[in-house]
Formats: C-alpha cells, sequence, structure tokens
C-alpha cells in the first residue's frame, strides 16, 4: 500500500489523542505511508517525543498540538493553530471513561467525557469535513467500542457517547457516499494500549475482552476505509457482537455487559 493513503486523500493527516498507544501506532502508520501529521494530546512532551521519532525516522513533517479536548473551545484552538492548512485525513481517537456506578461520579464529569468522546469529534468532522468535501477528497476514522453496541453498565456515559460516534459514522458514511470523502466507525474491542492496562482488568471468563495490539486496529481501519460504514476489529469481537446482538434477547445482552464490566473492574 505503499503512498496508497497519499495518493487517495492528500498529504496531511490529523491524529487526535496521539500521544500514546492506539493514537501513536495511528501516527507511526500515516508516517510510513509519507503523510505529513497533526498530532494533538493534553500532554505535550510525550507528544514532541513521538514527533521527534517520527520525524527522524520517516522525514515527514509533524506539528504539535497541545490541547484538551475536553475544552468547549477545543476546536476553536486547533482551527487557530493551523489556520488554512489543509487536513486530508482526520484521525479521533481521543476517549476517557469514568468507570463506575452512574451517580457516584459527578455531572462534571460526565460532561467531561462527553465534550471529549463526542462535542469535540462532532464539532472537528463539521469542520474538517466541510473542507474535505469541498474538495471532494478526504477521509475520517472515529473510533468508536463494542461497549457502545448495547447498554454497558458502569460504562454508562462512555458506552453512550461511542454508539453516538458509531451512528455519527454510519449516516455520514451514507450522506456522502458519492463525494470522494470516506468515513468509518472503528468499534473497537479491548486494546492493549496503556490505558487498558493500567486500568487493571481482572479476567471474567468467556466474556472477557480478547486484546487486539493497536497496530493490527489500525491496519483494519485502513483495509475497510472506503468499503464500509462501520466495522468490528478481531475475529473473537465479531463472533461475540454475533452471539450478543443477533442470537441474544437485548436484555441478556446489557446483563452480560454490566455483570462483566463489574467483574473486570471489581466493581
Amino acid at each position: 500500500m505503499a503512498l496508497y493513503l497519499k495518493q487517495r486523500y492528500g498529504k496531511t493527516a490529523l491524529v487526535a489523542g496521539a500521544s500514546e498507544g492506539l493514537g501513536a501506532a495511528f501516527a507511526e502508520y500515516l508516517a510510513a505511508e509519507d503523510l505529513d501529521l497533526v498530532l494533538i494530546a493534553r500532554r505535550l512532551q510525550p507528544l514532541h517525543q513521538l514527533a521527534d521519532r517520527l520525524k527522524e525516522k520517516y522525514k515527514v513533517d509533524v506539528t504539535c498540538i497541545s490541547c484538551d479536548l475536553g475544552d468547549q473551545n477545543s476546536t476553536k484552538k486547533i482551527k487557530a493553530v493551523l489556520t488554512d492548512r489543509s487536513v486530508n485525513i482526520l484521525v479521533y481517537n481521543a476517549a476517557i471513561s469514568y468507570i463506575g456506578p452512574f451517580l457516584e461520579n459527578p455531572p462534571e464529569n460526565h460532561n467531561h467525557a462527553a465534550r471529549v468522546n463526542m462535542i469535540t469529534p462532532l464539532n472537528m468532522v463539521h469542520y474538517f469535513g466541510n473542507k474535505m468535501l469541498a474538495r471532494n477528497k478526504g477521509a475520517i476514522i472515529l473510533m468508536t467500542s463494542m461497549a457502545g453496541m448495547q447498554g454497558s453498565g458502569y460504562l454508562s456515559v462512555y458506552a453512550a457517547t461511542k454508539a453516538f460516534l458509531r451512528i455519527l459514522a454510519e449516516s455520514l458514511w451514507f450522506e456522502w457516499r458519492k463525494s470522494g470523502v470516506d468515513i468509518i466507525g472503528c468499534c473497537a474491542g479491548a486494546t492493549s494500549t496503556p490505558g487498558y492496562i493500567n486500568s487493571d482488568p481482572a479476567e471474567t471468563g468467556f466474556f472477557t475482552p480478547r486484546v487486539i495490539p493497536p497496530e493490527k486496529v489500525v491496519k483494519l481501519c485502513f483495509h475497510n476505509l472506503g468499503k464500509r460504514p462501520s466495522f468490528i476489529t478481531g475475529r473473537g469481537n465479531i463472533i461475540a457482537s454475533v452471539i450478543m446482538h443477533r442470537l441474544m434477547p437485548k436484555k441478556m445482552a446489557v446483563n452480560i455487559m454490566g455483570k462483566t464490566t463489574r467483574k473486570m473492574y471489581r466493581l
């Protein structure tokens, strides 16, 4: 696929939530495709470390933006830094989850999660998508989650925001299907990122999520981009989804998700 992305979409990719894990894997993959990068994260030091490594290894241009994507003005800040610079590929990977009973987290936490996971990507898709459609060329990847495929107790707001992103991606896929702009929602299961590992999930038996390396998730995203509105990562996750969403009653699927999450996080 050498230089395929650059030829099809253009020369610059933006990755939101890029400092480590899946976001860093996206940045590496795109740099290997000879795309210049705009990397966004709250913590600037790991972002600069990643940027320096990618610039040295792939000889690409990398712009770093320190930004709290939970700030209501985050999109305005990003637009101000980029001014008239074109973004040809947008990857929104940033997310935050407050695990636990809904009422034990204050509204401030839930509102912050909604802004990071839902409002900011909505604003960025609107802004950059508008410019892509004007050029009849571009691509957007929205990272969603298996948690958003049904109600997920103890992950209620996270699951709801991820369901929003999946439905947004699928809806815009239909609206934009003849525009030259590709959009896809990646329904990722457990991925071996620092965030997932640090959450210290316990084994819970058959329904324990099958962990996938971030590099594999990234490759699957670009393999499916332009072919379908959304997809699920990993054969094990696909099988689990078929069982839970086609063979099981909704009540049973929601019960399994809630009980599995409670066991995983010892709630």
